[in-house]
């Protein structure tokens, strides 16, 4: 060890956290990145006709979700440049990087003025805020991750849990905005100022996070270790299977999440349900997700990671149908509640092990970004898009349970992932 390791070791040591403040520190970007993309989605239906105007509702709902999708391809850009930072210069500076970028983004999408007021400015605004939480967020997944799990030997899977915990947390909290302001105001409140409330509480979390990244000393494994001054390079030479590895692994982590963040518009366009019933059940579904992923992240850590992770995609394989068969069959704030809850169980005991899992395919100087270039590649194919396949699928196939086929068909494409991935972790590893 080096005299300058030794020193930047005992000079972090003083401020080294307890397990509360590290994740708090490392879930808190991610909250606001979940937060802002859960009132996109949600509100997908009213930002469409503020945004998106056109005769057609199905084309503007279209052009809405396009937007969306279209913000995902900078997100492979953001890993590379933000892992790249973070691995090179430490997970606090990549951290508190990407939590900046974050609350640019969600300020221009809070204050944004409609198409009826600026015209075609007014889109190219929402995908400019789009673009750059894309970006920023494209680093934000394995910075984070690097930073939990690099503060233990032991408990990886449980703190990388709260990755997706906190998500669910988020969703809790935007969900319930959704309910108080889809059930309170009138539609004409709701277009006029209601959508951006929860854009502009979402904005009350990033001073708070970006405080509390600034302050945080680095992680004891990247204190100890000498860092990249090629991180790229050196992980596209020595590691081009893991990173498809840990493209293929996320694949079914995104797409159900996507598909769960669809039921609101799902339940309001397709069922023609109030739009307050999708709302509830995806709250339901998030306290389902917040609640079990650090229990399945902890479980992972006794009794290893592949096996629960394959029966989870199994559990996707064959319920997915039924699950849509049944909102569609008997449209209902339980049916949904039922769909919505089922679909977050399984991900949770899925994406709560994820993390730690994808950490484990990668050394310590180039974790950050490859585990944030194999998820943003993942999400941008499989996540983004889902909300738009769904709508296209729907529209092109007349079949409003053509959801389900898309979610069957990426939890195979995990499964592979998932038995590959067995041979290229350490043998230690659970």
């Amino acid at each position: 060890m080096t005299t300058d390791t030794i020193n930047r070791r005992l000079s972090a040591e003083p401020l080294r956290p307890g397990v509360p403040r590290i994740i708090v520190a490392a879930s808190i970007g991610n909250a606001l990145e979940w937060f802002d993309f859960l009132a996109y989605g949600y509100f997908a239906v009213t930002i469409s006709k503020l945004f998106f105007p056109s005769s057609n509702e199905t084309v503007s709902l279209l052009n809405t979700f396009g937007v969306f999708a279209l913000s995902y391809l900078v997100r492979p850009l953001g890993a590379i440049a933000i892992g790249a930072y973070t691995d090179r210069f430490g997970r606090r500076g990549g951290m508190t990087l990407s939590i900046m970028l974050m609350m640019v983004g969600t300020t221009i999408m809070a204050v944004s003025p409609t198409y009826d007021a600026i015209g075609i400015a007014a889109p190219l605004l929402v995908l400019l805020a789009r673009l750059l939480q894309g970006f920023s967020v494209g680093g934000e997944f394995g910075t984070s991750t690097a930073f939990l799990v690099e503060h233990s030997e032991t408990r990886k899977g449980f703190l990388a849990s709260w990755q997706w915990a906190s998500q669910g947390i988020t969703a809790v909290i935007a969900s319930l905005l959704g309910v108080i302001l889809t059930g309170w105001l009138s539609a004409d409140q709701l277009l006029a100022w209601g959508w951006r409330v929860p854009f502009l509480f979402g904005l009350l979390i990033g001073p708070v996070g970006l405080y509390i990244r600034s302050h945080m000393a680095e992680t004891p494994e990247f204190a100890a270790s000498a860092p990249s001054r090629t991180p790229l390079r050196g992980l596209l030479r020595r590691y081009p299977v893991q990173v498809l590895i840990a493209v293929g692994a996320s694949v079914i982590s995104n797409s159900s999440n996507y598909l769960i963040l669809y039921i609101p518009t799902y339940a309001a366009k397709e069922l023609h349900l109030p739009q307050y019933i999708g709302f509830i059940a995806t709250m339901v579904g998030a306290i389902i997700l917040s609640t079990v992923a650090p229990i399945a992240g902890h479980v992972s850590d006794k009794v290893g990671r592949p096996r629960i992770m394959i029966a989870m995609c199994v559990l996707f394989l064959v319920t997915a149908y039924p699950v849509f068969w049944i909102m569609v069959t008997w449209p209902s704030l339980t049916t949904a509640i039922i769909a919505a809850g089922w679909l977050s169980l399984v991900k949770a005991g899925y994406s709560g092990i994820l993390p730690a899992l994808l950490s484990e395919l990668f050394p310590t100087e180039t974790r950050a970004i490859g585990m944030s270039l194999g998820y943003s590649v993942s999400v941008t194919i499989f996540g983004g898009s889902a909300l738009y396949i769904a709508t296209q699928l729907i529209h092109l196939t007349g079949d409003p349970l053509a959801p389900s086929y898309y979610l069957m068909g990426t939890a195979v494409l995990s499964i592979i992932a998932i038995v590959c991935a067995a041979r290229f972790r350490p043998s230690t590893a659970p």
